[in-house]
């Protein structure tokens, strides 16, 4: 009976291994199923928040070219308008020395004090009787070529303020 007691036993010690075994991996199974599922579910999240990014990141860039097509036509709009500015005070110059060049145009200073001679010492000479007198104040004419460096001067100025309002607009736009 002994060795019939020690089959017993060892049936039943297989029996209650096998259980315990069996147990073991339905509850592995059961928790591998579970990790699997939560590890699902945060991968779908992860890539829920991804997308979430990326189409945040792609409006932001959409605005940012928006912004930037927008300033791009401001400013391409003031360069017009400058250029423009700048050409029409070219054309008023060029007219202006061609009217001097011709004598059609005179320039003439206010003196202070009467001309009495006609010398034209320093590029001056007194202004011909018809328009010597404006409110009662003498004039002279100056010479032409002093009149056109006068004129070429004062381009040079009008070129110069322009250029600035051009540089201080396009300042204007980018920091708006």
């Amino acid at each position: 009976m002994t060795w019939s007691r020690a089959l017993g036993a060892l049936v039943l010690l297989a029996l209650v291994g096998l259980a315990f075994w069996s147990t073991y991996q339905h509850g592995r199974s059961t928790m591998d199923a579970e990790w699997r599922a939560t590890s699902a579910e945060q991968a779908e999240a992860f890539q829920r928040e991804r997308n979430e990014a990326s189409v945040a990141v792609l409006d932001w860039q959409e605005d940012e070219q928006t912004k930037r097509r927008a300033l791009e036509d401001r400013l391409q709009a003031n360069d017009k308008t400058h250029h423009k500015e700048l050409l029409d005070a070219q054309q008023l110059q060029a007219r202006l020395r061609d009217r001097l060049a011709t004598a059609d145009l005179r320039l003439s200073v206010l003196l202070s004090v009467p001309a009495t001679t006609t010398s034209g010492s320093g590029g001056v000479r007194e202004a011909s009787s018809s328009s010597c007198v404006v409110h009662g104040s003498t004039r002279a004419e100056l010479d032409p070529a002093h009149a056109q460096r006068i004129v070429a001067i004062t381009g040079d100025g009008d070129e110069g303020l322009i250029a600035l309002r051009a540089c201080q607009a396009y300042v204007r736009e980018i920091l708006h």
